[in-house]
């Protein structure tokens, strides 16, 4: 299985990614772990990525896409994965076709989460404060939430089009929540 989990920041990707990577047996791949990863093992790709995030910049998608690629490539991603934050942009969804088509690994869906606006604060709020994340403040949600809804929620609408997209509504009990991924998955 080979998964796409997307939805605004605090709807519980990563939350759901673990789980279901445990409950289908396949590794969860998220970027910032990719970078982190890189970056802590000085590979090749982490200090090309670590001359951006020193300046304060986002990772080009150039070397974004690069890095994904190299990641999918490996032996535990051979049976499947889930992305959890990739692809982000209409350009990321190009190169991830590309990375996929080299491969010879079709996607098998793509699962959207989702929760209102208020939900969505409400959540990044009591995370800043159980995790002391200084990135949560109220604008600094607000912005991500922004560039979610400007960049990365059309592309559900091509996974839509491809028939790819399971949408799932990312408010309620985390493991009832599983459970509906898990069937919409299972049914397909």
């Amino acid at each position: 299985m080979r998964l796409l989990i997307m939805g605004p920041q605090g709807v519980g990707k990563g939350t759901q990614a673990a789980k279901l990577a445990e409950h289908y047996g396949i590794p969860t791949i998220s970027t910032g772990d990719i970078f982190r990863f890189n970056i802590k093992n000085k590979t090749e790709l982490g200090l090309e990525a670590l001359k951006f995030i020193d300046k304060g910049e986002l990772v080009p998608d150039e070397l974004t896409n690069r890095i994904v690629e190299d990641r999918l490539g490996q032996d535990d991603a051979k049976n499947g994965w889930i992305l959890d934050g990739y692809p982000r942009n209409a350009s990321q969804v190009e190169a991830l076709d590309g990375i996929l088509a080299k491969l010879g690994t079709p996607l098998s869906a793509v699962v959207a989460l989702d929760a209102d606006h208020d939900v969505l604060m409400e959540r990044m709020k009591k995370r800043a404060e159980i995790e002391g994340r200084s990135d949560d403040t109220p604008e600094a949600i607000a912005k991500r939430l922004d560039v979610y809804a400007k960049e990365t929620a059309p592309l559900l609408d091509t996974y839509e089009q491809r028939g790819l997209l399971v949408k799932i509504d990312g408010v309620g009990d985390i493991d009832a929540i599983q459970a509906n991924i898990v069937s919409a998955l299972d049914a397909r």
